[in-house]
């Protein structure tokens, strides 16, 4: 039976690189292949007169007027054998070879010297024959000669050969040529792996948006007829990871046109011009299969704002680019049919002519996920692990709050990882939380070393954080506390964060006095301040400054914001005039005084408390919830859940500020004191 062609095994392509290797081994193995006849002694002047003074010498040739090869008679052969200087003499051909320096009359001369010197001796010997001759090349040194210039000529002509493919290929190739040609991927929408938004959990707006889009070029009929004209840019945005380029994968699987794809660095070149020319071939490409979808990824790197940089740069090769792109999307030429999707977490410095309607239509937020978005997020990347059946995945979601797209998936790889190097069967919902601790937290350094006195202060650190937000209702529910180290922390208070979209001044202040829980704590209870509270003060300073100077939450300084949306404003001036400056100081101190005496009333209250919570630490090194309330009692969280009002039997304590009445509630629980903010 006939053998089809698709079967017939492929025979190997002849590559001309293996003759001039060849070539090559034959120059050095003939340079390498000495003779094996004796070599003739190297000899001089004197060597060479005094044996034609003693006729020794029957005749000498001299080969291109410098090389001299001296001939012994047979009976001076014999008689030297015995000569030290001679030993190594060979009995055939020359015997000598010295320089004559070039000059052949004074060659000549030396040489009749000599031989009177030899006849006035009467020394009969026959005179000197001397044979001149020239060197004629062989055919190996006619090659290392003309050597340079062939390399020259096969280097020409494999560069001639790369620029002829890269201009006649088109597309993105690597010859010279095809330096200006735009190296952008065409998906394959019949490819069996390719993504589509059934891959893509949550994003529910962002998908609505895009697909309005996609449906648009599917059944582009149904909206011309109402006189609708086809958007001609989106702009994806938001945060690192929250899925802005797998939301573009998503329209590439499920779009039925095709779909470009290109990095905004991929325009960005050393020779000038260069990024413009890939602009005009992207979209010349574009045009070509029209309608289709343009995605440009990290289009920050060309879409800079122009001018900013001025001063500090003399190359404009950016702003080309970008002129280039904001006439090929918007300008003279129309592109009927071209979509142009870029992605981006740096929208504030853009440039303005980039984002206005006509260029970029629609700007759709692509944000971190909530809640219920992250469950759904966990169930996509779930689906491949080997999981407990208890696993509770919901549980999981609320575990990580502020977590983007891909940080869930490097905590689903974590866990995995974990349950592998503990030689589990499964992956349990053990190995997830150690998975969100090590990537919050960091690596565990339980080989850290501390005093007794260092973990005794780590302890009354950590229960000081704990109390204050348990007594605290708008504190964050507390999770764990532990004092193992971890990363640069020896300790650490977990909660759980309330996804809220707005704040007060109450939110703020009792977050300031959960910061301030562990400092406090330490001097009062330890009578020491150490330097373990700075990220604490840090946080704190940030958070009241924010308050004074963002959220106008300071009567003194008004409702004023100096806070830039943009992020163009100059980094070396302020907004404000400098006894503004002062009246923010002394805003942000009195705030965070307040907080400090809500603390300190907590803690005065909760002294015992503390220091079994400490000595429960050092005991244990991580304790969780369950165990604070053993101690504590219900928390202000959930106090505040379960009552509306205050039992008439309640003790309050109120502590007066300049924005109103903080009022805390001690409600009797198992003989302690739980507090209950109000």
């Amino acid at each position: 039976m006939a053998e089809t062609r698709g079967n017939m095994p492929k025979q190997p392509r002849f590559s001309f690189m293996w003759f001039w290797v060849l070539v090559a081994m034959v120059i050095i193995g003939a340079s390498f292949l000495g003779e094996s006849e004796p070599q003739p002694i190297e000899g001089d002047w004197d060597m060479v007169t005094g044996l034609v003074e003693n006729g020794c010498v029957e005749r000498i040739e001299v080969k291109d007027r410098e090389s001299a090869s001296v001939y012994l008679t047979k009976a001076m052969i014999d008689s030297l054998a015995k000569d030290e200087r001679f030993k190594n003499m060979p009995q055939t051909g020359p015997q000598l070879t010295f320089n004559t320096g070039g000059d052949v009359q004074l060659f000549q001369n030396n040489i009749e010297r000599a031989e009177q010197v030899a006849s006035d001796n009467g020394i009969e010997a026959e005179k000197v024959k001397i044979k001149y001759s020239r060197t004629e090349k062989g055919w190996g040194e006619y090659v290392v000669d003309f050597l340079p210039w062939i390399l020259i000529i096969v280097v020409w002509f494999f560069i001639m050969r790369g620029m002829m493919r890269g201009a006649g290929g088109g597309g993105g190739g690597g010859g010279i040529m095809n330096v200006g040609k735009a190296r952008a991927q065409m998906a394959d929408k019949n490819n069996k792996d390719r993504v589509t938004f059934k891959d893509v959990a949550g994003l529910e707006e962002a998908k609505v948006e895009i697909m309005e889009i996609v449906d648009f070029l599917r059944k582009a009929d149904k909206y011309k007829a109402l006189g609708a004209k086809i958007p001609k840019g989106a702009l994806l945005a938001g945060p690192p990871g929250t899925g802005k380029t797998l939301l573009a994968k998503a329209v590439a699987g499920e779009a039925n046109v095709p779909f470009l794809s290109i990095s905004g660095s991929d325009f960005v070149e050393m020779f000038v011009g260069v990024g413009a020319s890939r602009v005009r071939d992207l979209f010349e490409q574009a045009k070509k299969v029209a309608p289709c979808i343009v995605f440009i990824d990290e289009i920050d790197a060309i879409g800079r704002a122009r001018g900013k940089n001025s001063g500090f740069s003399g190359n404009d090769e950016r702003e080309n680019t970008l002129n280039q792109l904001l006439t090929e999307m918007d300008g003279f030429q129309t592109n009927a049919g071209v979509i142009v999707l870029a992605a981006t977490n740096r929208v504030d410095i853009l440039d303005k002519a980039l984002m206005r309607a006509g260029r970029f239509d629609r700007q759709i937020e692509v944000g971190l996920p909530d809640v219920k978005e992250r469950k759904e997020i966990f169930d996509v990347h779930l689906r491949k692990l080997k999981l407990d059946t208890k696993l509770d995945r919901e549980f999981l979601a609320k575990q990580t709050p502020g977590f983007a797209g891909a940080d869930i998936a490097n905590v689903c790889n974590e866990a995995a990882l974990i349950a592998a190097r503990n030689d589990k069967d499964f992956v349990t919902q053990e190995d997830f939380l150690a998975a969100i601790d090590r990537i919050v937290g960091g690596l565990e350094r339980r080989n850290m070393p501390m005093t007794d006195k260092e973990r005794r202060s780590t302890a009354i650190h950590e229960a000081g954080h704990a109390t204050v937000m348990w007594r605290l209702k708008n504190c964050d529910p507390v999770l764990k506390i532990t004092i193992i180290p971890r990363g640069r922390s020896l300790g650490a208070t977990w909660y759980l964060p309330e996804e809220r979209v707005n704040h007060n001044v109450e939110h703020f202040m009792h977050k300031l006095a959960g910061l301030l829980g562990g400092r406090i704590a330490e001097q009062m209870l330890l009578d020491v301040t150490s330097t373990g509270a700075i990220n604490d003060l840090e946080r704190t300073t940030k958070t009241a400054y924010a308050m004074v100077a963002y959220y106008g939450m300071s009567p003194k300084v008004g409702n004023i914001s100096f806070f830039d949306a943009t992020g163009q404003r100059d980094m070396f001036t302020k907004p404000f005039s400098e006894r503004t400056a002062e009246l923010i100081d002394d805003e942000v101190r009195r705030i965070v005084d307040e907080a400090v005496a809500l603390t300190r009333e907590i803690i005065e209250q909760e002294r015992e408390n503390i220091e079994r919570l400490a000595d429960m630490l050092i005991e244990k090194e991580t304790i969780f919830s369950e165990d604070v309330e053993t101690i504590l009692g219900k928390s202000a969280q959930q106090i505040d859940k379960e009552l509306t009002e205050a039992e008439p039997n309640s003790e309050c304590k109120t502590i007066s500020t300049d924005e109103g009445d903080i009022t805390y509630v001690i409600e009797p629980s198992n003989n302690e004191e739980t507090a209950k903010t109000e």
